[in-house]
């Protein structure tokens, strides 16, 4: 029986994704694309799972980027409709109403690193190595590299990686704050799991709405973003998990969060 392209484990309320081609690096081609999509849709509306981890089959790749292979046989249309359903994929990765943290278990090159940057927040294995390497190839990065790189590490570096096409490691890409993290390969999937639990003791209402506020303030001016703030907020007040939290504390307890 064939292995699925994407695989499904669940720790607690953290349910872990597999990009599963290890034979050819995770690379993303239509199958893997559509695969993860079923997944992440269905993910948003469980209410068992809380933190989303993706990260790659096998212990060389987190995801080579796009299947070059499967690249050279396409005509001109369906390497926009390829492009186009990588870009709406990551979208909806980076605006989903619940954190997704990249395990990024070495190399990430291409549409491999713009999947990491649609994740909330990424964790790499000390072997790890990233980069948007597209213009070597005479393109450049379409699933959202040439816009969230900049948002994360600012203009003039992410020009620089962009127009190179450099390749990183892992100790560079923590020093320019690509990564939140960077641990031993054995301890990479351990330490996903222990920030997952550490989200998982929040609110997961308070955990959505904060998702929200900073995704959309950051693209809006100070005045604008304190104002989506302000409605996030209101949205928590009601909550069953508000009046849970404050008996919690007086009671020096615990709280138990229902996402009520």
């Amino acid at each position: 029986m064939e292995q699925p392209l994407v695989l499904e484990e669940r720790s607690g309320k953290t349910a872990i994704l597999k990009l599963n081609r290890p034979d050819v690096m995770n690379s993303l081609n239509f199958g893997l694309l559509r695969g993860l999509s079923e997944k992440v849709e269905a993910l948003q509306w469980d209410q068992d799972v809380r933190v989303i981890v993706i990260t790659g089959a096998g212990e060389k790749s987190f995801c080579a980027g796009a299947d070059l292979k499967e690249r050279a046989t396409l005509p001109e249309e369906q390497v926009r409709k390829f492009i186009f359903t990588l870009r709406e994929l990551f979208t909806f990765i980076e605006y989903m109403n619940k954190p997704v943290i990249g395990a990024v278990n070495g190399i990430a090159l291409g549409g491999g690193t713009e999947l990491a940057l649609a994740c909330d927040i990424r964790i790499a294995s000390e072997n790890a190595t990233m980069g948007l390497t597209e213009t070597r190839l005479a393109i450049i990065p379409g699933g959202g590299g040439t816009q969230r790189l900049p948002r994360l590490v600012g203009r003039a570096k992410a020009k620089e990686l962009i127009f190179t096409g450099r390749r990183i490691d892992a100790a560079e890409a923590l020093s320019i704050g690509l990564v939140n993290k960077v641990v031993p390969a054995p301890r990479l999937l351990d330490e996903c799991l222990e920030m997952a639990g550490m989200i998982c003791e929040a609110g997961p209402i308070a955990i959505t709405q904060a998702k929200y506020a900073i995704n959309h303030g950051l693209e809006v001016d100070l005045r604008s973003g304190l104002a989506i703030e302000s409605n996030a907020y209101w949205v928590t007040i009601p909550t069953e998990d508000r009046t849970e939290g404050l008996t919690a504390f007086r009671e020096k307890r615990k709280p138990v969060y229902k996402g009520k």
